[in-house]
């Protein structure tokens, strides 16, 4: 259904080592800078796209948002979380763990990034 997402940062080098922590724990490549100055994470078919915003403004995470990645296992959720932490993001909500809810008994890991931006690690049941 998406074709990419862009979130906002205020530092690209602490973001570079945030998500390159992250995503590599999903097998994925480390980020690269494109020739508009975003750092670019191709990954699974999609695009994770993290910038400065073009405004000129801080960059804001959005209340009520969420990004989800989807892993392969629960072992590999929780070495994406351990990744994120280790790399400058916060562990909320709940442990990384399995949660009963209306769509079955889903494997959910938390974090937030270093600026803020809601994270979730999601393998279905």
């Amino acid at each position: 259904m998406f074709s990419h997402v862009m979130l906002g940062s205020n530092d690209l080098d602490r973001s570079k080592t945030f998500y390159d922590a992250l995503i590599g724990a999903l097998g994925g490549k480390p980020g690269f800078l494109d020739p508009k100055g975003r750092l670019v994470y191709p990954h699974g078919g999609g695009l994770l796209l993290i910038t400065r915003p073009i405004d000129g403004e801080p960059a804001t995470h959005g209340n009520g948002s969420t990004i989800g990645f989807t892993v392969d296992s629960h072992a590999q959720g929780d070495a994406w979380h351990a990744a994120g932490v280790a790399a400058g993001g916060t562990a909320i909500e709940d442990a990384p763990g399995v949660r009963e809810n209306n769509q079955g008994k889903p494997y959910l890991a938390y974090l937030r990034d270093p600026d803020g931006n809601k994270l979730c690690a999601l393998k279905r049941s």
